[in-house]
């Protein structure tokens, strides 16, 4: 895997991203580059499709929307940031946005409301402390990890205090509740089928 051309500062942004035509997927934290995982395996595609189902359902006729990797997600500090002022892009394996605003053809622009990432061994300690750090910084409301060798889903929820509070484990045969998004059920034993 190449990495992209280094500029003379080796920070990046939104507009370097959008250049790079390598058939490789790209992550920006803080303008440095991470290369994503190879493509994901049979298995994360079909835990993604049956987490993202129940959510596809729901929202069907809502305001919120659902969106699937690889789509980008650029977290900035400043809203309406330009592109070449953006140094934050990742791409999470599903995203939930209820504030059709920031959603543009080929980005979110802005916290999703809710993240979801399915573990992988090549990814996992990205997932687990980066993008766990970043998603809380940029005031993502819940951060969902689910962990698909132990069949087990931990979910973090924003605070008062913007942090993340103890996250609630889930296992396969429990059911997950959404208040964020209503009455929404996740039932884990058909996710992890």
């Amino acid at each position: 895997m190449a990495l992209p051309k280094l500029k003379d500062d080796d920070r990046f942004t939104y507009v370097d991203y959008l250049t790079w035509d390598d058939d490789q997927r790209w992550e920006l934290i803080d303008g440095e580059v991470f290369c994503m995982s190879p493509g994901p395996s049979r298995r994360h595609q079909e835990l993604l499709l049956s987490l993202a189902r129940p959510f596809a359902d729901y929202l069907d006729d809502k305001k919120c929307s659902i969106l699937v990797a690889p789509f980008d997600v650029c977290l900035s500090s400043i809203s309406n940031e330009l592109n070449e002022e953006i140094d934050t892009v990742v791409q999470p394996d599903i995203l939930i946005v209820c504030d059709p605003e920031k959603l543009t053809d080929r980005a979110c622009k802005g916290a999703p409301d809710l993240i979801i990432e399915i573990i992988s061994p090549s990814t996992s300690k990205h997932d687990i402390t980066t993008k766990y750090d970043l998603y809380q910084r940029y005031g993502v409301k819940e951060y969902w990890l689910l962990y698909p060798n132990d069949r087990t889903l931990l979910v973090y929820r924003l605070g008062n205090d913007g942090t993340y509070v103890q996250p609630d484990v889930f296992g396969e045969g429990d059911l997950v509740p959404v208040p964020l998004l209503g009455e929404l059920v996740i039932n884990m034993g058909k996710v992890f089928g």
